[in-house]
């Protein structure tokens, strides 16, 4: 709660059309202050030497530096004014905090933003049983679902036309939703970050830094932390087989539309074939990826993050997990009676992950891209403080 001195200087902020901090903010802005002075996690990671640049925090600067940190959890075991010391320095906490109010302020509509990230575990499975029973009923009022004679491709269980109008409307509202949410992002931290243009050099160093996760290796390339002071790449290796999974998998559904509209080629596709290549190492990945990153979210030590997000982080991986299980499911039960039950419930759980892309931890790699594509043109532009190393 906040007092009565905290009140009076908030109304009198308002009053003078100043931005007033959130209380996460401030604690971080508080935390950073002594971080600057001290400076030993300097080369830990890209968030610390872009600190350096700044001697006060604003909004825009905080939101920025918050989707910099990667919550590796160094410098919470570095750093000797970690708590119980009674400045109770806690960065990766504070900027895990922070980050999670950005998803809710930036999400559009922000209704369903904040909605997410309070109850994204629950929301996501709902959301995903909810479309897949849909399906099923559907196929059970249809008398098909149960193949008594097995179907040829999938439009013969749902309709080709039928499925479009379904899944691109909610990939176009995810898309526009993400695309408006980043937008105002990038305008709010842009005049943060020295305003200045992108340029081919600082794109290419910011691809390699996202593709690449160059700051979860705890900035000396042991790794992170997870559930105590000991070093691990798992974090790394965990996000490395779900981002690629998912990449793969996105690329098995985009090559198999080419050969629809294209050549005329209707799935399911057969191994050799490129989507089926695809679309297997993807699943694969990407189970194995969210498996990890459940387990050690679980394990994650509390001191490490903010235990709020947790609905929203489940959430995500949840319906990755899901989504990867069921198509493979799909895969392997192409040659049973149970095929169109299996792809109602994989299509049902595909739609709930794209319905909630925007509001979860997939929008928190498109922000965190954002942050690092700034810091990459913001390290190329003088230090007007000279200060810190980049």
């Amino acid at each position: 709660m906040q007092t009565l001195d905290a009140l009076t200087r908030d109304a009198r902020a308002l009053a003078n059309g100043e931005v007033v901090l959130s209380a996460p903010e401030t604690e971080v802005a508080r935390q950073l202050q002594i971080c600057n002075a001290c400076r030993y996690c300097e080369g830990f990671c890209a968030m610390f030497p872009a600190m350096t640049r700044r001697l006060e925090f604003g909004k825009a600067d905080i939101h920025y530096l918050a989707n910099l940190c990667h919550n590796c959890g160094a410098c919470l075991h570095a750093c000797q004014y970690a708590p119980p010391h009674e400045f109770a320095v806690n960065v990766p906490q504070a900027m895990a905090q922070v980050r999670g109010q950005t998803y809710a302020d930036y999400a559009w509509p922000s209704a369903l933003g904040a909605l997410y990230k309070r109850n994204g575990l629950t929301l996501s499975l709902a959301l995903a049983a909810g479309l897949s029973l849909f399906l099923l009923l559907a196929l059970q009022m249809n008398g098909t679902l149960w193949a008594s004679k097995l179907p040829g491709n999938f439009y013969d269980v749902f309709p080709h036309n039928l499925l479009v109008s379904l899944f691109a409307p909610v990939f176009l509202f995810a898309a526009l939703a993400l695309s408006l949410g980043v937008r105002r992002f990038w305008r709010d931290i842009t005049p943060a970050t020295s305003g200045a243009a992108v340029t081919p050099p600082a794109a290419s160093e910011a691809t390699q830094d996202v593709l690449r996760l160059k700051y979860l290796d705890g900035g000396h390339g042991e790794g992170c932390h997870n559930e105590d002071d000991a070093f691990t790449l798992s974090r790394r290796r965990a996000h490395h087989l779900t981002f690629y999974g998912f990449m793969l998998c996105f690329a098995a559904t985009s090559l198999g539309t080419v050969y629809h509209y294209a050549f005329g080629w209707i799935a399911p596709y057969d191994l050799p074939s490129m989507p089926k290549l695809l679309g297997a190492i993807g699943g694969v990945s990407l189970l194995l990826g969210t498996a990890g990153l459940s387990k050690l979210h679980r394990q994650r030590h509390p001191m490490h993050g903010d235990a709020a997000q947790k609905p929203m982080d489940l959430g995500f991986i949840a319906l990755l997990f899901f989504t990867s299980l069921s198509g493979l499911a799909l895969w392997l039960g192409r040659g049973s009676a149970a095929l169109p039950a299996l792809l109602a419930i994989h299509l049902g759980v595909v739609m709930a992950l794209f319905a909630t892309l925007p509001y979860g931890k997939f929008a928190h790699g498109i922000f965190r891209t954002a942050a690092l594509l700034r810091h990459a043109v913001e390290k190329r532009q003088p230090n007007q403080l000279g200060l810190g190393s980049e």
